[in-house]
Order: C-alpha cells, then sequence, then structure tokens
C-alpha cells in the first residue's frame, strides 16, 4: 500500500518520539518525504491564532477560519505588509549570562538541557517563513467563515490550531480529534470543568497529538524552577502565592450588562442600583441597539453560547471579561502561573475552593479576586491563594527591600526557605542564600528553541513528545476554572474530584458544565 503524506503523519504522531523519520536524502534526490510538513489550519485568526500560526509558519498553512472576516482581512494584511517591509535591526536580547549580577541574584545563562535541545534542529527563520506564507501559501489558503465548513470540506488537514474565545474551544477540539486531527488549544483549554475532562478522554481515545497552548510550559526559566523544587532546595512546600494585575488594562470586568434606561417617570438615583443603571445606560448608547459589523457572524460567535444581542464591548477580546464566553482573568493567567506549581509539586484536584470578590454581577468578572484551593500532594495538603485585579500578597522580607512584580509572580514557602518566580528566572531567597545554592540538578528534558507550537508539530512527526498534553492540561484546567465555579456559586466548595461533584452546594454542579445551543455538540 502506498504511505500518503496524511497516513505518514497519522502514524508518526501515534508512534512517538520514538518513531524514525527517514531522512529526504535516504529516499532519493528531488523526492519530499511525507512527513516533511504538516497541513495546519487555525480557528479564530486575530490574536493569538495570528501568533499561533505565525509559529508554525514553516509548515503548510492550508486553511483560515474566523466569525468576523474583516479582522480575519486585517490581520492578514499585517502579514503582508510586515512580510514587504525592510528588514529590522536584530534586537538585542536580554539573555542573561552565567555569572551576570541582577539585583544582588546571580544568573545562570542557559541550562546544559536547553542548549543541547536547541542544537537538534536550527531555530526557525521567521522572517523567511513569513515571507515564504505570503508569497507561495496565502494565494492558495482556503478562507472559512464557519468552522464546521472549514473540518467538512478541509480533507487535507492533518491538524488545527483552536485560538478563538474560551467557550468554542471544546466542541471545535473535539470536532477536529473526531475526524483524526490532530489539535493545539490556547489557554484555557476548555470553558467548562465537564469539557476539559471530556478533550483529555477524545485526546486518549483518538490518539492524536494534543497541546495545550500554555507557552511559558515550554520556557526553560521556568523549567528551572521545577527543578528547584524536585530537588528539594526549599524543603517540602506547603503554601504557594500566585497572583497577577489583569485585567487592568487589558480587557474591562466589573461592568454591567448594556441595558437602557428604565422607562417611566421616577428619576434614577445615585445610590448603587441607580449608578448601575446609568452605567448600562451609557454603555447601551441613545437608541439602546449597535447594528453587527457586515463581515461578522454574530451567530457564529455566540456559538454554544446563550443568546445575547450584539455590542462592541463584547468583540473583538473584551469576551474574556464576561461569563458567557470568557473565564477573565483567573482563566487567562492561571494557566501560565499556576501550572507550575501543579506539575513541580504534583498536585491534585482541589478538595477545597473558595474565591472572594469584589462585587459580581453574575454577568461580567469582577474587578478583582481571591481564591484559596487546599489541594492534595505526594507531601501533604498545599494551601494555594491565587490573587488579581491588582492584589498581592505581602514582599517578603528575604527580599530585603525589593518588591514583588505588580504584573504576575509565584511565590513558594518551603519549610527550608521561599523561591521567587516572577519574570525571568527563578529565585532562592534571600539572594546569598540563590548566590550560594547555584543551579539546581537539571532533570527535565527541554524544548528546542522553547518554541511551543513547534513542539506540537514535532510530535505529530514523531520527532518530539508533546510539552502540554491534555491529561496534564485537563487537570490544571479543572482546578483553574473551579475558583470560577466558587465565584459563581457564591460559596466555598467542598470537592469530589473522583465523581466531579460539589458535595456541599448542589447548586454550584451547574456550573460544572452548561447547555449548548442547537447545532453544536461535543
Amino acid at each position: 500500500m502506498a504511505v500518503t503524506r496524511r497516513s505518514f503523519v497519522t502514524t508518526a504522531a501515534g508512534a512517538g518520539a520514538a518513531f524514525l523519520i527517514v531522512p529526504r536524502h535516504v529516499l532519493g534526490r528531488g523526492f519530499q518525504a511525507p512527513s516533511d510538513l504538516v497541513n495546519v489550519a487555525t480557528v479564530g485568526f486575530y490574536g493569538m491564532g495570528a501568533v499561533n500560526t505565525r509559529a508554525v509558519m514553516s509548515q503548510n498553512v492550508v486553511a483560515i477560519c474566523d466569525c468576523d472576516l474583516t479582522l480575519l482581512d486585517e490581520r492578514l494584511g499585517a502579514m503582508a505588509k510586515e512580510a514587504a517591509a525592510p528588514p529590522r535591526e536584530p534586537s538585542q536580547g536580554a539573555a542573561q549570562t552565567d555569572g551576570e549580577m541582577v539585583n544582588g541574584f546571580r544568573t545562570f545563562g542557559l541550562s546544559k538541557a536547553q542548549a543541547a535541545a536547541n542544537a537538534r534542529w536550527p531555530r526557525q527563520d521567521a522572517r523567511a517563513n513569513l515571507q515564504r506564507f505570503v508569497e507561495h501559501q496565502l494565494p492558495k489558503v482556503q478562507k472559512f467563515q464557519d468552522y464546521r465548513e472549514m473540518l467538512e470540506k478541509g480533507k487535507d488537514i492533518d491538524a488545527v490550531i483552536v485560538a478563538t474565545p474560551d467557550h468554542m474551544h471544546a466542541v471545535i477540539a473535539s470536532n477536529a480529534m473526531d475526524l483524526g486531527k490532530h489539535v493545539y488549544v490556547q489557554k484555557p483549554m476548555t470553558w467548562s470543568v465537564h469539557e476539559a475532562r471530556h478533550l483529555a478522554k477524545k485526546a486518549r481515545e483518538t490518539n492524536v497529538a494534543a497541546q495545550q497552548g500554555n507557552q511559558r510550559h515550554s520556557a526553560d526559566a521556568n523549567r528551572r524552577a521545577v527543578e528547584y523544587l524536585q530537588a528539594g532546595a526549599i524543603g517540602d512546600v506547603n503554601e504557594v502565592h500566585v497572583w497577577t494585575n489583569r485585567p487592568f488594562g487589558f480587557w474591562p470586568q466589573g461592568v454591567p450588562r448594556p441595558a437602557p434606561l428604565p422607562a417611566g417617570d421616577r428619576p434614577l438615583g445615585w445610590d448603587d442600583r441607580g449608578l448601575t443603571s446609568r452605567v448600562a445606560g451609557a454603555i447601551a448608547g441613545a437608541n439602546g441597539t449597535h447594528p453587527v459589523p457586515d463581515r461578522l457572524s454574530w451567530d457564529l460567535f455566540l456559538g454554544v453560547a446563550p443568546e445575547v444581542e450584539y455590542h462592541p464591548i463584547y468583540h473583538p477580546f473584551n469576551w474574556r471579561g464576561w461569563v458567557d464566553w470568557g473565564q477573565g482573568a483567573l482563566g487567562d493567567m492561571g494557566a501560565h502561573l499556576i501550572d507550575f506549581p501543579v506539575w513541580a509539586l504534583e498536585l491534585g484536584l482541589p478538595t477545597i475552593v473558595e474565591t472572594e470578590s469584589t462585587p459580581f454581577n453574575g454577568a461580567s468578572y469582577p474587578l478583582a479576586t481571591t481564591t484559596h484551593y487546599e489541594l492534595p500532594s505526594p507531601k501533604g495538603t498545599v494551601r494555594l491563594t491565587w490573587y488579581d485585579g491588582g492584589l498581592m500578597p505581602p514582599d517578603p522580607p528575604e527580599l530585603d527591600g525589593q518588591t514583588l512584580n505588580p504584573g504576575g509572580g509565584i511565590l513558594y514557602v518551603g519549610k527550608k526557605g521561599k523561591l521567587l518566580q516572577d519574570g525571568g528566572m527563578p529565585r532562592l531567597l534571600p539572594s546569598s542564600r540563590h548566590n550560594a545554592y547555584g543551579p539546581p540538578k537539571e532533570r527535565l528534558p527541554r524544548v528546542p528553541h522553547e518554541e511551543h507550537e513547534m513542539n506540537w508539530i514535532h510530535a505529530i512527526k514523531g520527532t518530539d513528545r508533546l510539552s502540554s498534553d491534555f491529561e496534564y492540561g485537563a487537570r490544571l484546567t479543572e482546578i483553574m476554572l473551579l475558583g470560577v465555579v466558587s465565584l459563581r456559586a457564591k460559596s466555598r466548595l467542598h470537592y469530589d474530584a473522583a465523581s466531579m461533584r460539589v458535595t456541599n452546594h448542589e447548586g454550584a454542579n451547574a456550573f460544572l458544565t452548561r447547555e449548548y445551543r442547537k447545532g453544536y455538540a461535543l
């Protein structure tokens, strides 16, 4: 039987990293091995979808889908303009070398494991890939507005990037995996706990390469932080603090649903209720309605979610602050920050979750939240606290007057010390302990050039293992989303992970899943 490129790609992914790729020269001069390129499609192209697609432009980009065709064309136009522009001067990166001192902390440079991984194949030439895409692929790329049509017609598609709003991740990825297509799904992996478990199960059943898009998981410095903890550098850890400044400066939260001012002769007051009505009316505008942009399918944007009238406060990107479509700051940054304590400390699903917040109207996430978790680990219960919206843990005294990065970070408290991971290199506290301890023993493999998306491509081809697969991603996502469930239930939750049930608040279980609109199914 002849080996097609499609069957080769599918077989290679199923075989795993041990699969041997036949070198092109063995097959004969001028013959392109069927494993050389993967045919990639992207759903949700304007934001992170474009970033993810740029990262795999060494492959064949064969289809692009977005419910807003104007934004799709705008992004493609910007890519074409960039490809035609003169090359920029190479940026002088802030890579740290071994022995350099930063605020009293010694740096250790690139790990040996990362250097060895980088030697496996060259770093991608992003500009050359973009020019190749614009000149040779873009004229042939198929554009779609409905992902269902794309999946039905795209028989040549091997792999699908899903970078839509959160509420559509699961249904698109599940439908793609049903067709045997590999999937890369932006974080958070899903909108609901049930969806996370469903995708992990579907990935096992279909044996496709399924990667969660939490790119920081593939970074050398972050893996070094995990190695500090696994080496016992701060002893057993029973307390972790994780924070981000989002949503400030990124998208609005804590706002009422747009609604016309109430009718009647009774004047509005300036109390909380009156002020909320005035704000909702001001957002709605004078006539209370806003026309849907010509090339936006609002029905496709809504997808699985309930009917909501279009308003420009929702799209593009501001959807993240609305319960119908996003998961707020916890869903946005939890996959980047909660990731590492879950990984390093081997945290299981929580037994207790409690979220406190500024006022929450049930539709738009509050301005700030704090979530308290109790999670099992091999060394006992770990108490993890999440902060967002500008809330933070106090500065540890071991920083000797320096302050925590307000943008976000992780502080681990162990029996023998503390570890800070807040951008750049991880640091043992205080600096004297960090400098004396040196770098941790390298235990983890590294991702070549920290290219998270290309790690997925290489896993499809069978030349690497997934950095952040769905089995792990589902557990991380469930932990994150249970914080949102506690917020929506307005209650401290006791959680039975084995049965996926909240045991002390029956109503909270409704927030573990959702009813889909007609036309959409996992």
